[in-house]
């Protein structure tokens, strides 16, 4: 189809190759949890798990402080632990609040999952180690240009510019 990619946007994306780049990580992760038969276990769980294991249990709003997360986000993403058997919600201090906390299953492994977590870390600092300019670093510079000039009235600079928008 000639002129498709004229007409979708989303044929364009510069940081695509980055989420793509994370999803394969992840799924290299994911291999080494399945190779020692951690099942239904997803990347993406980790710090929460790790987090309830050095912390105690938490509320939802409390975790979600502690990991940099919405509130919303992280109570789809303990709703699906739950579900996967990693963590259950139990009485707070009072009757009207529930905590999050780690199920046998959970403890089980949690040994396991710092450790994965340190080898993580170590591999993608060998990583950085061979690239001319590291992602942490990249990041880093990001965040400053940000704080120069936010993303929001980036957009909006660009948008005033294109007459669709208008």
């Amino acid at each position: 189809m000639a002129g498709t990619h004229a007409l979708d946007p989303t044929q364009q994306s510069l940081w695509r190759p980055l989420r793509l780049l994370q999803a394969s990580i992840d799924a290299d992760i994911a291999q080494i949890y399945s190779e020692q038969q951690i099942d239904g276990l997803k990347p993406s769980y980790v710090m929460e798990l790790l987090r309830l294991h050095a912390c105690g249990p938490m509320t939802i709003a409390e975790l979600a402080d502690s990991v940099q997360r919405t509130h919303s986000a992280l109570s789809q993403k303990v709703a699906a632990m739950r579900k996967a058997g990693w963590v259950q919600t139990v009485v707070g201090d009072d009757a009207r609040t529930r905590k999050v906390t780690l199920t046998d299953k959970a403890r089980r492994v949690v040994g396991r999952l710092a450790a994965e977590w340190r080898a993580t870390e170590a591999a993608l600092a060998d990583l950085e180690a061979e690239i001319p300019y590291p992602l942490s670093q990249v990041v880093t510079d990001i965040e400053r240009a940000l704080e120069r000039k936010s993303f929001h009235d980036r957009i909006a600079e660009k948008l005033a510019e294109d007459p669709a928008w208008g």
